[in-house]
């Protein structure tokens, strides 16, 4: 009887022992995020465009295609850019350099650049920022279109809130004039709107977000240091899986 009185004290003690020792679960991962510049009409965009699109589907990881237009005059108007996008991109070049925008570019976490079509190099600023340990800031969808973000250190200055709204489905475009005639482009989270929100300055912040541009959009919520500075925090709301789109000879705004 004492025999099985000390088994039963020994499997007790390593059951305790199992709990006090047993590995916390992982804390959830601030989100990475990748931004790439490219353009129709852009010839060695047609691969940096492949491999985004291939990084969409890396988990923590937020991608968002820019389209720009400086590219247009070439003969193709690029079917998604937007003036807003090439001042983003702009506000990066004065940090990040260089000092002239281009195609294709790949921004990450708002600190590091790279030509989107060197793909090893892309492959370590982003293996290098998953590795950073940060503690992700807290940010909601909230009812009645608000958005929340909790409270975190600001560095210098307020930062600024973004809503990015932006096409999560793959889109094969058919280009029929310029350089890339002939081609067919694929594109993935297409970037089709961008609003700030407003100033961050460490303090719990609800926001009003405006109403979607187009149905069917995903959000990515951005807090980023002022003018093109670093990513504070970001999340991401993507609807149900959706299917590819093809667009033919459909250039033009």
């Amino acid at each position: 009887m004492k025999a099985l009185e000390r088994v039963a004290t020994v499997v007790a003690l390593g059951l305790v022992a199992g709990v006090l020792w047993a590995p916390h679960p992982a804390r959830a991962k601030a989100p990475v995020v990748v931004e790439l510049f490219t353009a129709q009409g852009c010839a060695p965009c047609a691969q940096a465009n492949v491999q985004a699109a291939k990084i969409a589907d890396r988990p923590g990881v937020i991608v968002l295609t820019w389209s720009v237009e400086y590219w247009d005059y070439l003969g193709w108007k690029d079917t998604f850019a937007q003036p807003a996008f090439t001042v983003r991109q702009k506000a990066y070049a004065r940090r990040l350099g260089p000092r002239d925008v281009y195609t294709p570019q790949v921004v990450v976490n708002g600190s590091a650049q790279a030509s989107g079509d060197d793909s090893a190099t892309v492959t370590a600023l982003l293996r290098k920022a998953e590795a950073v340990k940060r503690r992700p800031l807290k940010i909601r969808m909230q009812a009645g279109g608000r958005i929340g973000v909790g409270s975190g250190s600001v560095g210098r200055g307020p930062a600024d809130v973004w809503l990015v709204r932006f096409d999560p489905r793959q889109q094969d475009v058919s280009v029929t004039a310029g350089d890339n005639r002939g081609v067919t482009m694929v594109e993935r989270n297409v970037v089709r709107q961008i609003v700030r929100l407003g100033a961050w300055t460490g303090h719990a912040t609800t926001y009003r977000a405006p109403p979607a541009s187009e149905s069917g959009l995903a959000s990515a919520v951005i807090v980023q240091s002022g003018h093109g500075g670093r990513v504070i925090g970001a999340m991401e709301s993507v609807p149900r899986k959706p299917k590819a789109v093809s667009q033919k000879g459909m250039s033009g705004r």
